[in-house]
């Protein structure tokens, strides 16, 4: 039997913030993926980077202030900075343990760009802060560049930036081509690099793509069998840290769009989960989602954890 194609989603849990905890949470994290593995899993897997790629931000930003003769990194860059580190301590941990276990199949991370349109609603409503808290001085001077900026209670300035959705994955065919050939993949880290096309151009955008935005595409392109969300929480909840808090352990669809409507879910947190989920299954009606947490996920596979949405 083929293994069961999935498209895993890693969030912050799974990395860590410093380069430290990244290390060390890359190696819990590739335990978990090894069971999948041995369950009969083919992994594709896409991960977060907010932390990462606001202290690479902040890094190249403070550079500068220093060595004026340095060019400070733009988003892009930053961003394609994030998914080289992030994806290094991953592939290698991955690796690590599935050899440890004796299986030999080849972990590849991609580099990856993700077209955005640069009309997109969210370049004018920025809301992703990103590197620094800055002065009220260092505020204005980024305000003159045409950046955006939020005063945030107690800690200065922060800059702003828009997370638009996203259009197409520009790898893709390398990712099916690697998928195809059995690999376990590495790809569109912290949501894909966004850029914009140009004629024949792609252009680095100055912006953030969701990566659970980016999980619901990459499993609908590659017409994955299910996509796994892992997250902090071992289920989907209604009525989320209240006394009626109640686990959602199956749902379709429809009954989906029903708790959004009624805004059951986060705005920041589980509402883009749920919305990912959706956008897969209306492209496959035959694949499923399981959201859950790292430390539950082998349970969720037996049943004992976990929300798992069908299209019906």
């Amino acid at each position: 039997m083929d293994n069961i194609k999935a498209v895993v989603s890693l969030g912050h849990e799974a990395l860590g913030v410093t380069t430290g905890e990244q290390l060390t949470a890359t190696k819990i994290t590739a335990k978990a993926l090894a069971d999948l593995v041995e369950a009969g899993y083919q992994l594709i897997i896409t991960h977060s980077n907010g932390p990462q790629v606001s202290m690479i931000h902040k890094a190249m930003t403070e550079l500068h202030r220093i060595y004026i003769d340095y060019t400070p990194a733009p988003m892009c860059v930053c961003n394609a900075m994030s998914q080289g580190y992030v994806g290094y301590d991953i592939q290698n941990s991955f690796k690590t343990e599935l050899m440890g276990r004796g299986i030999s199949t080849p972990v590849s991370t991609i580099l990856t760009q993700v077209t955005v349109d640069p009309y997109d609603e969210a370049f004018y409503a920025p809301t992703k802060a990103i590197g620094r808290n800055m002065s009220k001085e260092d505020a204005d001077i980024e305000i003159k560049k045409g950046n955006f900026v939020r005063e945030e209670a107690g800690n200065g300035y922060r800059r702003i930036i828009a997370a638009p959705k996203p259009i197409d994955i520009v790898e893709i065919d390398a990712i099916r081509a690697l998928v195809d050939a059995g690999q376990e993949v590495i790809c569109c880290g912290g949501g894909g690099i966004p850029v914009i096309q140009q004629g024949h151009v792609l252009k680095g955008a100055s912006a953030v793509i969701e990566k659970d935005a980016i999980a619901g595409k990459l499993a609908a392109d590659l017409k994955s069998d299910r996509l796994i969300i892992l997250t902090s929480v071992p289920y989907v909840y209604k009525n989320f840290e209240t006394p009626e808090e109640e686990p959602i352990t199956k749902m379709n669809i429809a009954q989906a769009k029903e708790y959004i409507a009624a805004r059951e879910f986060g705005e920041v947190d589980m509402l883009p989960k749920v919305e990912a989920a959706i956008e897969f299954l209306e492209s496959n009606h035959n694949g499923s989602v399981l959201i859950t947490s790292l430390s539950t996920v082998a349970d969720a596979l037996k049943g004992k954890a976990g929300t798992f949405i069908t299209f019906e």
